[in-house]
């Protein structure tokens, strides 16, 4: 039986990436809608290739991390350091979920709906992939480190 949770994390950061695709596609008023600030719409609206490659680079990111939740769950094949690369993704969810309390404490006036929505985003994401790890952790041992059968 395939791991829910890490299934679920797989689809949650497919989908993410694939919105950062239809944002380059969307162009600037798309980079507006999902907070990548002014300074990135105007220079889309400029035609740089600025935003385009840094969106391009951060879909890639998420569709690799899609690839280990999947591969975890035994969707896909097995990917090279598997438990590293979920502690290391479910990390960096959950301290970007959890950003937003320090951004509170020191620097209120930044916090807008953009950035509560998004660190809640970010939250439940790290959340699916710890839960889906967790589950997951006896079975993701280094095959290298079995002894034969």
């Amino acid at each position: 039986m395939r791991n829910v949770w890490l299934v679920a994390a797989g689809v949650l950061s497919a989908t993410a990436s694939l919105l950062h695709v239809a944002t380059i596609v969307g162009g600037p008023n798309w980079y507006r809608f999902f907070g990548a600030g002014e300074e990135m719409a105007r220079a889309a609206e400029r035609g740089s290739a600025m935003p385009g490659l840094v969106t391009a680079a951060i879909a890639t990111v998420l569709a690799i991390w899609a690839l280990y939740a999947f591969s975890a769950a035994g969707v896909v094949r097995r990917m090279p350091l598997l438990r590293t690369a979920l502690v290391l993704i479910t990390g960096v969810y959950l301290l970007r979920g959890l950003a937003l309390i320090p951004l509170l404490a020191l620097k209120p006036h930044l916090v807008d709906t953009f950035a509560v929505v998004s660190s809640l985003v970010a939250l439940c994401y790290g959340v699916t992939y710890a839960i889906g790890t967790w589950q997951a952790w006896p079975s993701l041992r280094s095959t290298a480190s079995l002894p034969p059968a």
